[in-house]
């Protein structure tokens, strides 16, 4: 219980990365507050977290809409006390290729990849730095962010360029407020989205989903693609006692797809 008395808020914890990491923090002894779009699925999150035996609020959020993030945090302060670990972990892409991304293919991405993961983090920020007691922000960015070219947007990376950006420049902004911020950087994890994706191009390309997963697959040194379960366990090490001096990084977990 190395999280007992602790606050999170994860975003985008109906389904994959978001739930398997608000699951793992709760299991480490924290309170965690579930922000999604999907309101049934934020509150199947929430009940999951309640049967743990921690207190959980659902707060459906669209995470790009300011008054919502607003209310998210000013809601979990009134109901738990406050918020000690923010996952920004909400996001979304498509598959698209460089010369068919659009305007609005770029706008919706970076609605919430972007603007949303930045000004979730700084309207936690206030709040933690208001409470005095420090904090851990973790940012899910990925190795789209770092160049990987089989990204499944170009709009998806540099939206997750973005958020490596964001994390450099918030530790060293928020480090006297003692507050850390890191960003992991998930490679291929097994989620909905990329199911939903995959059975997409599935459809257009002739290939069983099997066969597209085999070359997704194949290039990863460990030869096979993450679960979220993978993410939320380094979402839980960062929100530890022994990562209390780890600020500022950008953390791959994609069994050695990149290595930078």
């Amino acid at each position: 219980m190395t999280l007992g008395g602790k606050v999170a808020v994860v975003t985008g914890a109906g389904r994959g990365i978001g739930r398997a990491s608000a699951i793992a923090l709760a299991k480490a002894g924290a309170d965690v507050v579930i922000a999604d779009i999907d309101a049934t699925a934020a509150q199947a999150s929430a009940g999951a977290i309640e049967a743990l035996g921690r207190r959980s609020l659902a707060v459906p959020s669209d995470m790009g809409d300011l008054a919502q993030i607003d209310d998210l945090v000013e809601r979990t302060a009134a109901a738990l006390g406050g918020i000690d670990i923010p996952v920004n972990n909400a996001a979304l892409t498509q598959h698209g290729r460089f010369l068919e991304v659009t305007e609005a293919t770029w706008d919706r991405i970076h609605w919430v990849n972007a603007k949303g993961a930045f000004f979730c983090a700084q309207r936690v920020a206030r709040q933690m730095a208001a409470q005095g007691r420090g904090g851990r922000i973790i940012n899910i960015a990925s190795i789209a962010g770092k160049g990987y070219a089989q990204t499944s947007n170009p709009a998806y990376a540099a939206s997750k360029g973005a958020v490596i950006a964001t994390t450099y420049i918030a530790a060293h902004q928020l480090a006297e407020h003692d507050i850390t911020v890191n960003a992991i950087c998930p490679g291929v994890v097994l989620t909905p989205l990329l199911e939903g994706m995959l059975a997409e191009r599935a459809e257009q390309t002739g290939l069983s989903v099997e066969e597209l997963k085999d070359r997704m697959c194949g290039p990863i040194p460990i030869r096979r693609a993450n679960l979220p379960e993978d993410i939320a366990a380094m979402v839980v090490f960062l929100a530890g006692p022994g990562a209390r001096k780890i600020t500022g990084q950008t953390i791959n977990v994609d069994g050695g797809l990149i290595m930078q």
